[in-house]
């Protein structure tokens, strides 16, 4: 195929693209994600790089990932709110029994939990500050566990659809029902978490071979709080069931938050917009920004030379191809995030009719790729601002060195369940 000189338009959209999704990465002079983005998607459209109509039709493209992120935060405000993390946190400490290291795998656990079933998003937000309260009150260096929220954040987030709204990104409208997609993950993902586990541990050991307090006080759950456990509980049950029939998951989950919100908001008997202040509703424009930057990317034909090599690639090696692509979206997605690198693995996919197999691969390198360097995924990046706020810094440089260890080889534990699951 002979390749076409890109012209003076689609260099100007690649570098739009470029500065805004740098913007999002790097927050400049401490400007929020969503004003990079939805100003570059702007400027695409100013300048007449994308028309109006095609940039409406991007934003209404991810309107099942609006409702499931709203419902997401909702939800987990709500826990937040309730003392519902605090608690689960509470228990974890008592539950080590002075233990550091049954401390590290019993948080571990519940962080499975709350990315399986709240997504990557809510460990990040909600769960840090709860773990950092907890390790405080048991005497406990913070940071090895501090870092489960963000590793597991990633490593679990392949579990289940709803574990990371890259996942709605990367297949849109032909999310697999649930039966098919636990087949094809339930594996890799095990893996994926085994693996960040041990290694996770195994760098950690040096701080985590003491003993701790045990008699922490643990929190009351109010009524309310119980509410809110309850209307989590339901969300999953619902966007299991859901999922299991192949439905859409964002109409489901958006009302089954609303249901929780206004039945907690009985409860309290308290103005029904309080739980909106903690809400985080500059992801929205954020995700919407995106969409239509990839929409102006995708539209100057950058994926055209892939979706005429991938489709010959993977008929005549399909497990080499598919190890190899999810490789290299792991690596790519610590470049411009995996968000973003996630709707363009959704438009490539639909493009090039790729086969379930390769575009599965293609998420398992979206979704734990991201545990490499800070920059890889919102929850990454929102991990990090809920340790500012406690006074924890980590460095790029020193998660980079962490992640360096511990993705790689999870990745390839993944990626080689993956393609053995394919071959047996």
């Amino acid at each position: 195929m002979q390749s076409i000189p890109p012209t003076s338009s689609h260099v100007a959209t690649w570098l739009i693209a470029g500065i805004a999704i740098l913007g999002v990465i790097v927050r400049p002079a401490r400007v929020s994600e969503a004003v990079w983005a939805v100003l570059g998607a702007l400027t695409l459209v100013l300048f007449s790089l994308l028309s109006v109509a095609d940039a409406v039709a991007a934003v209404r493209a991810g309107t099942d990932v609006y409702l499931f992120l709203t419902c997401m935060m909702v939800l987990a405000e709500l826990a937040r709110r309730e003392g519902l993390f605090d608690w689960l946190a509470a228990y974890a400490v008592r539950g080590a029994r002075g233990s550091a290291s049954r401390l590290f795998a019993l948080i571990y656990a519940v962080g499975i939990l709350v990315t399986v079933f709240l997504s990557n998003d809510a460990t990040a937000v909600v769960l840090t500050p709860a773990v950092y309260a907890a390790t405080k009150d048991a005497g406990a260096p913070p940071l090895p566990y501090l870092l489960i929220c963000a590793f597991i954040a990633n490593a679990a987030s392949f579990v289940l659809p709803i574990s990371n709204p890259a996942n709605l990104v990367v297949y849109g409208a032909s999310l697999p029902p649930l039966t098919r997609w636990l087949a094809q993950f339930a594996i890799p993902s095990g893996a994926s978490i085994v693996a960040t586990y041990f290694l996770l541990r195994l760098t950690q050991r040096a701080e985590l071979g003491g003993t701790i307090a045990h008699k922490v006080a643990v929190p009351p759950l109010t009524p309310a709080g119980r509410v809110a456990a309850g209307g989590i509980a339901a969300t999953a049950v619902l966007l299991s069931v859901s999922s299991a029939r192949g439905g859409a998951l964002g109409l489901p989950t958006f009302l089954a938050g609303a249901a929780a919100w206004i039945a907690v908001m009985l409860v309290h008997r308290a103005a029904p917009w309080a739980v909106f202040k903690g809400v985080s509703w500059s992801v929205l424009p954020l995700v919407a920004g995106l969409f239509v930057l990839v929409k102006g990317v995708d539209d100057t034909g950058v994926l055209a030379p892939l979706i005429h090599i991938l489709p010959a690639r993977a008929h005549a090696a399909p497990n080499a191809t598919a190890f190899a692509a999810g490789a290299l979206a792991a690596l790519a997605s610590n470049l411009v995030n995996n968000l973003p690198l996630g709707l363009a693995a959704g438009h490539l996919a639909s493009a090039a009719q790729l086969s379930p197999h390769l575009t599965g691969a293609l998420l398992v390198g979206v979704d734990l790729g991201p545990n490499l360097s800070v920059t890889g995924s919102l929850a990454t990046i929102l991990w990090l601002l809920a340790l500012r706020r406690e006074g924890v810094h980590v460095g790029g440089w020193r998660f980079l060195k962490l992640g360096s260890l511990i993705m790689p080889l999870a990745l390839t534990a993944a990626l080689l369940s993956f393609v053995l699951i394919k071959a047996l």
